[in-house]
């Protein structure tokens, strides 16, 4: 397979297996993560290094960034010690992240200032596509970069689409994104909708699979991980809500119109107030009239009033009628 060393920084659901397979593919690998029990499966490993990020820009011929946004690649390029400042000639950076494209773009500009090409490259697959290693990027960034390097990516990905200028990778993958959540929800609404008719959800999913209503939700999302009672979708509503929550922002700023993206959104944000933030976002069916009638409102506070010198508390909401004082 050649001499080159690949580096994967992050190792999380979706960086494990990118690394893994391009281990198992031949390449010598470079390894890093913030978290020890992260690097673990990794140590001792044949082929496998475990480097800091500087360390790695000086070996790699390029670096996957499979961390939660922007702002950790920000930190991780910056400095005496980071990995722009330690470069070797021709590195190649491809940010698998989820990020706003307006932010991309700035880390593309800085890398290039350095002489580093910097690829954006939404994935799709999941963290199961990720371990089988069937991923499809949408990438943007320098053509002669990506022309390049494209046979690294092949150890974990079955579909690969250029899209053009820097940006344009992340651009998609916050659309597919924000219509793929958008989609889930409305399974989940007709799934909740069904059962008040008497439906049985299983019998929903399955005539939904063989008829134009089928989507990944309906093939995958529901059947593997809601109709099994496992609810281990593998990803947090953290995510759902921090991607959809970037896509509206992306429309606006593009004077696009998102208000579906909008309403999935807003659903999204009840569900963080009820506490739902880490959870599992398979969670979000099972949970469904629950969020949909959102939190409580909070009851409003006894107002205090003064009565010879000190406060005293009414005990009554502002704005009410005293009790009559029964008679002596």
């Amino acid at each position: 397979m050649g001499h080159a060393t690949l580096g994967v920084v992050g190792l999380g659901n979706m960086g494990r297996g990118v690394a893994n397979n391009i281990h198992r593919a031949g390449y010598e690998l470079a390894v890093w993560d913030v978290a020890a029990r992260a690097l673990r499966p990794f140590e001792g490993k044949a082929g496998v290094s475990v480097l800091p990020p500087a360390e790695m820009a000086r070996r790699c011929a390029a670096i996957f960034l499979v961390v939660p946004g922007s702002g950790e690649i920000e930190a991780m390029l910056r400095g005496r010690g980071g990995i722009l400042a330690n470069a070797r000639r021709g590195l190649v950076l491809y940010d698998l992240t989820t990020s706003h494209p307006i932010r991309t773009k700035r880390l593309a500009a800085a890398a290039a200032r350095r002489g580093v090409a910097y690829l954006d490259a939404g994935m799709s697959g999941g963290a199961t596509g990720a371990e089988t290693g069937t991923l499809t990027l949408m990438i943007g960034g320098d053509a002669a970069a990506y022309g390049r390097t494209r046979k690294y990516l092949a150890p974990f990905t079955q579909n690969l689409f250029y899209l053009g200028a820097s940006g344009a990778g992340h651009t998609l993958k916050l659309i597919h994104n924000m219509v793929c959540h958008t989609i889930f929800l409305a399974t989940c609404e007709g799934g909740r909708m069904a059962a008040r008719a008497g439906i049985r959800l299983e019998n929903m999913i399955a005539v939904f699979n063989v008829s134009n209503a089928r989507s990944y939700a309906s093939q995958a999302r529901f059947p593997r991980h809601i109709l099994s009672g496992k609810w281990d979708a593998r990803s947090r509503i953290y995510n759902l809500h921090k991607d959809v929550g970037m896509a509206v922002s992306l429309a606006g700023a593009l004077g696009a119109d998102a208000s579906l993206g909008k309403k999935t959104l807003a659903f999204l944000k009840k569900a963080v107030a009820l506490g739902m933030r880490e959870k599992d976002f398979a969670l979000l069916y099972r949970d469904f009239e629950k969020i949909r009638r959102g939190p409580r409102p909070a009851r409003p506070r006894p107002r205090p009033v003064r009565s010879g010198g000190a406060e005293r508390t009414t005990g009554r909401i502002p704005g009410s009628r005293p009790r009559p004082r029964p008679p002596r």
